[in-house]
């Protein structure tokens, strides 16, 4: 299966939706075979692809301009997404998140998805936590190069891309794909390219899409061609003409195996 995540490392329900998928996945009934080839794909999204580089600004304060608020009801709102990321295991430390672009992070980003599935879910999630949990500023190169070979990237390639331009044309190609889909907000889960999951939905809600992905990428069970008609059940059929091949004969590994034509005959083997 594979799963498409429209993410930013900023944004806090994409850290509580990644972390309810996760819980989905580990419910799920065929988790175990699900994971032997589940590949997640996670792709570039800027909640404000327009915000200057070297303007750090506390979470606190930034929302509570953005939406014309108090730092007091700001803070109430963050207090609220706390609680709800604590229910998953997840620590968010409002107080001390500074946002700034996250631009760079994604491009390195898409380094990591060059290393390798793990790899590259190991590093958004890093990031997520740094921002969230550790208070530190993801637009920062030095604390991206850190946190990239923390999580197994080697630290000349991601010196390179940070040191360039190298992977803005993916993450532009990232975010103007989730404008022909229609994507306006984050986070945003694509199963086997058919069915969506937008926003932080509780974890049954992953589960159902886990389930429908599931079963509609597994085979159809067979109906079964007999004689002269096509059938699923077990009702008895004329017996062969001479000559006919038996219905029902088949080839083994141990040799080919002719049924009976009555019950009283005994089958007869042949290599």
């Amino acid at each position: 299966m594979k799963i498409d995540i429209w993410s930013d490392i900023v944004c806090p329900f994409c850290y509580i939706g990644r972390t309810h998928l996760e819980k989905a996945i580990e419910a799920f009934e065929h988790g175990e075979d699900l994971r032997r080839d589940l590949q997640i794909v996670w792709h570039s999204f800027e909640l404000d692809p327009t915000y200057a580089k070297g303007n750090a600004t506390p979470l606190v304060e930034l929302v509570a301009k953005k939406y014309g608020v108090t730092p007091e009801q700001a803070a109430r709102q963050h207090e609220a997404m706390h609680a709800q990321a604590a229910a998953v295991g997840l620590d968010f430390r409002w107080e001390q998140a500074r946002y700034g672009n996250t631009f760079d992070a994604h491009r390195v980003g898409h380094l990591a998805a060059r290393a390798g599935r793990d790899i590259a879910d190991a590093y958004e999630l890093r990031l997520m936590k740094a921002y969230f949990t550790d208070g530190l500023l993801v637009e920062d190169p030095a604390v991206i190069r850190e946190l990239a070979v923390e999580v197994g990237l080697a630290e000349a390639d991601v010196r390179r891309v940070l040191e360039s331009d190298e992977f803005a044309a993916e993450v532009r190609a990232d975010e103007e794909a989730a404008r022909r889909l229609g994507i306006t907000g984050v986070p945003f889960f694509v199963f086997d390219e058919k069915y969506a999951v937008s926003g932080a939905q509780p974890v049954e809600v992953f589960v159902r899409a886990l389930n429908t992905a599931w079963e509609e990428s597994r085979p159809a069970p067979f109906r079964m061609v007999t004689g002269d008609e096509t059938s699923t059940d077990t009702a008895p059929h004329d017996e062969p003409h001479e000559g006919a091949v038996p219905e029902g004969a088949v080839c083994g590994p141990d040799g080919c195996e002719i049924p009976s034509a009555s019950p009283d005959s005994t089958a007869a083997g042949a290599r």
